[in-house]
């Protein structure tokens, strides 16, 4: 398939993942330098090595901002300016109710899914303001429109993405810089193994009896988004499985 604009360096986060893998193999079909960032050094290195294209290794716990600011300094200077950013290093963990979570797993979601996000995404925009060019790629969710039970705090991360995308389009407009939020809906990977903590049996009845997205349809996604033309932007994309649409509004009845 034939593009409008090719990028020449391209920076994902959460590489290692399988978005993150759907992501790195689509922009390199095309010759992108590849930017890969995860915390498992052996996984970013074996993405890497397959990879035909130029890449570079970045190996750091995106919930620690000293160990971003150092590995993001000593990228080297045939892998800048950074052209697209694709923040998709999240996770969602748990599904109980407010009240029976775990304090921890909020954390490590804010953490994760705010705080590392607004870090790398200002890091990277101090490189890309002085080129009037560039484009932030957010990966959000359906769960930043659409509540549901055991959401809570993942919920609300993405709900944050979406309105950080958007106060930075309107922040952005007038320097070149484009940002899209990508909205998922229900994708099959080991997003729901994470969230429920290696229980295999919990993460397949997410996805039992049903057709989900794949990875590489995300990908497909985020890759149009990234290859039109400089001029335009896409703001906000939603996607949901054709077998998936949105819940009805709960109402509880008592038994009296």
């Amino acid at each position: 398939m034939s593009v409008s604009y090719t990028p020449k360096t391209v920076l994902i986060t959460g590489a290692t993942g399988d978005f993150g893998k759907a992501f790195a193999t689509r922009f390199a079909d095309i010759g992108c330098n590849l930017i890969i960032h995860g915390r498992n050094a052996d996984k970013v290195k074996s993405l890497c090595a397959s990879l035909d294209v130029p890449t570079h290794p970045l190996v750091f716990d995106i919930s620690n901002g000293d160990e971003m600011v150092d590995a993001m300094a000593n990228i080297p200077d045939e892998f800048k300016p950074i052209d697209v950013l694709i923040n998709n290093a999240g996770l969602a963990l748990g599904r109980g109710k407010a009240y029976e979570a775990d304090f921890d797993d909020w954390n490590t979601m804010i953490d994760v899914n705010v705080k590392a996000l607004a870090h790398m995404t200002n890091l990277v925009l101090k490189g890309m303001a002085p080129e009037k060019k560039g484009h932030i790629i957010n990966i959000g969710s359906v769960a930043g429109n659409w509540p549901y039970p055991g959401g809570h705090v993942y919920c609300a991360t993405k709900a944050f993405v979406q309105q950080f995308s958007l106060a930075l389009r309107a922040d952005l407009y007038d320097t070149g810089i484009r940002v899209t939020n990508i909205e998922p809906g229900m994708v099959e990977t080991q997003f729901s193994l994470v969230r429920f903590k290696g229980n295999q049996g919990e993460a397949n009845a997410v996805y039992a009896d049903t057709k989900p997205l794949k990875p590489e349809d995300i990908a497909e996604s985020v890759f149009w988004a990234a290859t039109l033309p400089p001029h335009v932007n896409i703001n906000t994309l939603e996607i949901m499985p054709t077998a998936q649409a949105f819940s009805p509004l709960s109402v509880h009845r008592s038994n009296k």
